[in-house]
């Protein structure tokens, strides 16, 4: 299928065009058409399947078939920072050509952008992406006008569950339009999501893909090693791969994230960190640099593993194993994008191992495990029922039983 074949405004289609985006994803040619006829959608699909796309070519062509009414015409709320900003990013892309107005709307700066922000929802904008808590900071004031939104958009919302944003989100929802649409996206379907789409959407269309599982083009890979053996094992992976451009190493805590940061950069690896620990320009830049390619390694905690519009990742390195199976998917989900392969590997530690287990439940797929390189010494033997404190240096070598190897100028807008 075309994007072409859907019934687009020309201008969002020049923009497509322009981007080199041909072909829908599953999820987009699956969520486009209804979305344009204007029914609620659940969308469910893993990270780096053009979930994005799929809510705002549909929305900015919406925006560029009615009439400019004078206020916010879009809202889309969304966990994090760096979605608002990778969103904003995107619209401005895919909304070029039809001069699609939108700002982002987060916490972490300074006065002048609250003031710009305050100026967009008093005087109207097309499209506004804000987390929780800062528009609500807005909304306590009377100047946010949301009576005439057409579209409410909820992104990554089993994320913004585990956040503790639901009565955020209820309360942000009492001051929109309620005859609008509500598109809803999320990476998991798990109870509480199913609660909050019964609260929100009207008949909505369901849409599931992929649920759960990385994508194929993944190779995966799990060692099996003591806590010890984690640092030398990294550098020892590391060293000698200046051909790949991009890496991220994932680690569960903003001090190991330190700590795994300081550890190779006295190697003279070239490295940075990104954590919540940092300013909003601090954590900008790092990740401008990432993305330019200025930066080889970038280690971070899971505030990246979602939502971050960062392409041709080469390699994942797991330092820990994430407490939150989904989190998994969702690291591994930065490499393997679109048409790319990628590849993702896993440290795990003895008092890991039940974590693990549990993520390849999840996946249902065992994660091939892959021996330590020579003179590592013994490595424990693999038993995801082991008991939190249970074992000590194993006998193994190489990773233990598990199987290794691979598996097989823009146009001026209506108003």
């Amino acid at each position: 299928m075309k994007f072409s074949e859907f019934d687009l405004h020309p201008d969002v289609l020049d923009s497509l065009h322009s981007m080199g985006f041909s072909e829908p994803t599953p999820i987009q040619e699956q969520a486009i058409g209804p979305a344009l006829a204007g029914k609620d959608i659940i969308g469910v699909a893993q990270t780096g399947t053009g979930k994005t796309a799929a809510f705002v070519v549909p929305t900015l062509s919406n925006i560029l078939d009615t009439e400019f009414n004078g206020k916010v015409q879009s809202l889309i709320i969304v966990p994090t920072r760096e979605l608002a900003v990778q969103i904003d990013q995107n619209i401005q892309g895919l909304g070029y050509y039809g001069g699609i107005s939108s700002i982002p709307i987060y916490g972490g700066g300074d006065g002048t952008e609250y003031d710009k922000e305050k100026k967009a929802l008093k005087e109207g904008a097309d499209i506004v992406v804000a987390t929780p808590g800062r528009l609500i900071s807005h909304l306590n004031f009377d100047y946010a006008d949301f009576s005439g939104i057409q579209t409410l958009i909820l992104d990554e919302a089993d994320r913004m569950l585990d956040m503790g944003f639901f009565q955020d989100i209820m309360r942000i929802v009492k001051h929109v339009n309620p005859d609008r649409q509500t598109l809803l996206f999320s990476a998991t379907m798990p109870e509480r999501i199913d609660h909050l789409a019964k609260e929100l959407l009207t008949d909505p269309v369901q849409i599931k893909i992929a649920i759960s599982k990385p994508a194929e083009r993944v190779l995966q890979g799990a060692y099996i090693v003591h806590d010890d053996q984690k640092a030398p094992l990294i550098k020892q992976l590391l060293r000698g791969k200046e051909d790949l451009k991009s890496i991220i190493v994932f680690s569960s805590t903003k001090k190991n994230v330190h700590r795994v940061y300081s550890m190779l950069k006295s190697a003279d690896f070239n490295v940075d960190r990104i954590s919540s620990d940092l300013d909003q320009k601090e954590r900008e830049q790092v990740l401008l640099n990432f993305r330019n390619r200025r930066t080889q390694i970038l280690v971070a905690t899971d505030v990246v593993s979602r939502g971050i519009d960062i392409d041709d990742i080469d390699l994942v390195i797991n330092y820990d194993v994430p407490g939150d199976a989904e989190d998994y998917v969702h690291r591994v989900g930065r490499t393997a994008r679109a048409s790319a392969e990628g590849v993702a590997l896993t440290f795990v530690g003895i008092e890991e191992q039940q974590k693990f287990g549990r993520i390849e439940q999840l996946i249902e797929s065992e994660v091939p495990k892959v021996p330590v390189p020579e003179g590592f010494g013994p490595t424990p033997e693999y038993d995801p029922k082991r008991r939190r404190g249970g074992g000590g240096r194993g006998p193994g070598k190489g990773g233990g039983r598990g199987r290794g190897g691979k598996k097989g100028g823009g146009k001026p807008r209506r108003r």
